[in-house]
């Protein structure tokens, strides 16, 4: 199976990323990680990224809970990045809330590809892969 140069993981939980970035490792998902423990880091490392000319990162990993800026406010946010290949990054929700209201307010955002619940397993990074390729 083929694997992704970057991935992104934005989430303030330190055993969360630990335990994904184990998990990636193990189904060799992707090259190398980035990790931002809130929105507001996220959306200032991303433009950084561009600015330098570089690609966005293929995969999105993004927390709705968070401290300074959460993962609702980073999507307003991600969709003014000025990039050339904003719209080839895939977004999923990685989150543990299981409100009705949160899984449709999902909908209305176009750069949300999925939802996934945690805890994140190696079945769905998988799953990514393969709907990637």
């Amino acid at each position: 199976m083929k694997k992704i140069k970057t991935a992104c993981i934005i989430d303030d939980d330190p055993i969360f990323i630990y335990g994904t970035k184990r998990l990636m490792a193990e189904v060799d998902f992707c090259e190398t990680f980035l990790i931002f423990e809130n929105g507001q880091d996220a959306i200032e490392g991303l433009n950084e990224i561009t600015a330098s000319g570089e690609k966005l990162p293929s995969f999105i990993f993004l927390d709705l809970n968070m401290p300074v800026m959460n993962g609702w406010e980073f999507l307003e946010d991600f969709v003014k990045i000025p990039n050339h290949n904003r719209e080839k990054v895939t977004i999923f929700i990685i989150s543990s809330s299981i409100d009705p209201r949160d899984l449709e307010r999902i909908k209305s955002y176009k750069v949300v590809n999925n939802y996934i619940l945690k805890p994140i397993s190696t079945d769905d990074l998988r799953s990514v892969l393969e709907n990637a390729f």
